[in-house]
């Protein structure tokens, strides 16, 4: 069964984009809590989101969507 991908509010989108872009594709879990925080999704769904978002990154990017060893 394919999740239902995660469709966060504009302002909710605004936060992780912010983070996606300026701050760390990889955040790591303290970091994850926060971001949660602040948008008021679930740790799960900003996780979710930003897996779905690196892959698509990583797609613009012309690498594999799936990283493997090399982080960034």
């Amino acid at each position: 069964a394919m999740e239902k991908p995660v469709i966060p509010t504009e302002e909710q989108l605004e936060i992780l984009e912010y983070h996606f872009c300026k701050v760390n594709k990889h955040p790591d879990p303290t970091t994850l809590c926060l971001i949660a925080a602040e948008t008021g999704l679930s740790e799960e769904q900003t996780l979710k989101w930003f897996k779905q978002r690196l892959a698509e990154w990583r797609k613009s990017e012309g690498l594999p969507s799936e990283s493997g060893s090399v982080r960034d």
